[in-house]
């Protein structure tokens, strides 16, 4: 194998594949990443852990094509270090792999591509989606997916499609995020959970591309082919809690408030709140939505607001941590807020510019 490719390039793949690799080292060949180049004009590269893997490709110089597995963190932090120009890969069938660019010369340990495992291959796109959308839908919720590793069935994303209308729903058993958007043309029913660590790389994905997102899957796995990068990932088994139940339908009081001003006003009051639980009490009463506070052995903190609302007095304490987490990816100038009482779930939304397509559900602390 011998090709030359730019380094710029070549990093910006090198940094997605990191992601993918396996840390941990239980199994040390999921710590290399497959390097092969074909034809005369590209090169390709894989990472996987079994359960996700994420396969790239870059433009190159190839004279002499031909595949190494090589350890993918000390190529990254190689590459990173060398001078911007062209970077020159050879390998002759031996157990070593010759990088060179300028003055530096390095050399890294090869394994023949035998060694590693091999992957999934996608299914012929089932539908099309906008990178922004995927991004959109991703960052809405995965803030939601539980950290308790024993609640298997919602250590992932429900994704749907139904019709037009494509969505995802996460959950920790104290809140619930779904995020929906609409496609551009119907496509068959689907219903999977995502893993979260698989989220985390399409997120990134659909941040470095314009062109659509092909999705498509087999009993086992779900693709999402972003160009010339495509990810796959198993799913998760297991039965997803009926999120429609959560959603409150009767909550009788409702009001709307910019959200600079309430984001900046909970991470305020947030800073005297116990370090534990997190909590802040919410009144609210003839116009005013006063927000307190309180840790035993620092102090307290107080904050009045302004608001429309002439319903009676409501007051709800909440996780401080759950409401930033939702402000910080609103993304209209208005927060609508639905609530009924003290013990009702309390429903969050963007203003009516988009209401429809996100939803945000906090059970309220006990007061």
């Amino acid at each position: 194998m011998e090709f030359k490719v730019g380094k710029q390039v070549l990093l910006t793949e090198l940094n997605l594949l990191q992601g993918v690799v396996e840390r941990k080292n239980t199994i040390p060949i999921l710590t290399n990443l497959l390097l092969e180049a074909s034809g005369q004009s590209e090169i390709s590269m894989l990472a996987t852990d079994l359960d996700v893997s994420l396969q790239t490709q870059c433009s190159a110089d190839v004279a002499k094509p031909g595949s190494a597995v090589i350890q993918a963190r000390k190529l990254f932090d190689i590459v990173r270090s060398l001078p911007d120009g062209d970077v020159a890969f050879e390998n002759d069938s031996g157990d070593w792999i010759k990088i060179t660019s300028g003055y530096s010369h390095f050399k890294l340990v090869a394994q023949a591509k035998e060694h590693f495992p091999s992957v999934a291959q996608a299914k012929p796109g089932l539908i099309e989606l906008k990178p922004a959308s995927v991004h959109a839908l991703i960052s809405r919720t995965i803030f939601a997916i539980t950290q308790e590793e024993s609640r298997y069935a919602l250590s992932g994303a429900l994704f749907l499609i139904s019709g037009s209308t494509a969505a995802m729903v996460t959950t920790d058993g104290h809140r619930l995020a779904m995020a929906s958007c609409t496609l551009e043309a119907p496509a068959e029913e689907i219903r999977l959970i995502i893993p979260r660590k698989a989220l985390s790389e399409i997120i990134k994905l659909a941040a470095s591309t314009d062109l659509p997102v092909v999705f498509s899957k087999d009993e086992n796995h779900i693709f999402f082919k972003f160009g010339q990068r495509q990810l796959s990932s198993r799913m998760l088994a297991g039965q997803f809690p009926n999120y429609d139940m959560v959603i409150p339908k009767n909550n009788d009081k409702s009001l709307s408030i910019g959200l600079e001003k309430l984001s900046q006003a909970v991470k305020r009051v947030a800073l005297m709140a116990d370090e534990r639980s997190h909590g802040i009490k919410i009144e609210l009463e003839d116009g005013n939505l006063v927000m307190t506070s309180q840790t035993a052995d620092l102090g307290e903190s107080r904050e009045v607001l302004q608001v429309d609302f002439k319903s009676p007095k409501v007051v709800v304490k909440f996780n401080a941590s759950y409401l930033i987490d939702f402000l910080n990816v609103v993304d209209t100038d208005d927060v609508l807020i639905e609530l009924k009482d003290d013990q009702t779930p309390v429903l969050f939304r963007p203003s009516e510019g988009s209401a429809s397509s996100y939803k945000y559900v906090v059970m309220p602390m006990r007061l």
